[in-house]
């Protein structure tokens, strides 16, 4: 058996992040689905292949919300956390029998398998390395797994609030522009932000000093 786990939302300052798993004898039947890693797939060849992957392996999908990782952060480096994600989701699909194959999400290869191994309450299989993603048709699964629930917890989050909050990225100048318009509005992070990212606290600080100034 071998098992593939990726990640998608680890930089977003809104939204969650969601990890994926998932389990199969071998990749054959998903090289004939012709997976690849999420990113260089269209939105609709994801989710083509989303239906396709859950009605053929074993998966998991784990969605760790904005509050959970700012918990989470106030004790823990990103790639620990990450680390820590990756090797829950291990112990809940594998029984010790599979290798298991993982995008690192350190720049030390080794670190982060390491990391991921002090997680773990025995032993496993592990290969961790760089563009796994796109390496390991599992690891692909993964990662479209991962992609297409946290593009869909996005669409929610922005039907929730009322407003199309962009990708939830910092990089996003909608999800900028929606931020600060909201701070400026309540005086306030709006719902599902991460608040221990810098883009948010940059902002929070921003709004602070300018009604400060007003005064």
């Amino acid at each position: 058996m071998i098992f593939g786990i990726d990640e998608a939302g680890r930089g977003p300052v809104m939204g969650p992040m969601v990890v994926a798993g998932v389990k199969v004898q071998d990749d054959g039947k998903l090289i004939e689905m012709k997976v690849k890693d999420s990113k260089k797939l269209s939105s609709s060849r994801r989710e083509e292949l989303e239906e396709k992957i859950k009605n053929s392996c074993e998966y998991t999908l784990r969605v760790v919300s904005a509050e959970e990782i700012d918990t989470l952060r106030g004790s823990m480096t990103l790639n620990d956390l990450e680390a820590y994600l990756f090797a829950n989701v291990i112990e809940e699909m594998c029984e010790g029998d599979e290798t298991c194959y993982v995008d690192s999400a350190s720049a030390d290869e080794k670190k982060f398998k390491k990391m991921l191994e002090g997680n773990l309450k025995k032993r496993y299989s592990i290969v961790s390395e760089h563009g796994a993603d796109d390496e390991y048709p599992v690891v692909s699964a993964a990662s479209i797994l991962a992609k297409v629930e946290r593009d869909r917890k996005v669409k929610e989050i922005s039907e929730d609030l009322g407003e199309d909050i962009g990708s939830g990225y910092p990089s996003d100048a909608k999800t900028r522009d929606f931020l600060q318009d909201w701070i400026s509005e309540n005086g306030t992070l709006p719902p599902y932000t991460r608040k221990s990212w810098e883009t948010a606290r940059d902002l929070m600080n921003k709004f602070k000093n300018s009604s400060l100034d007003d005064f």
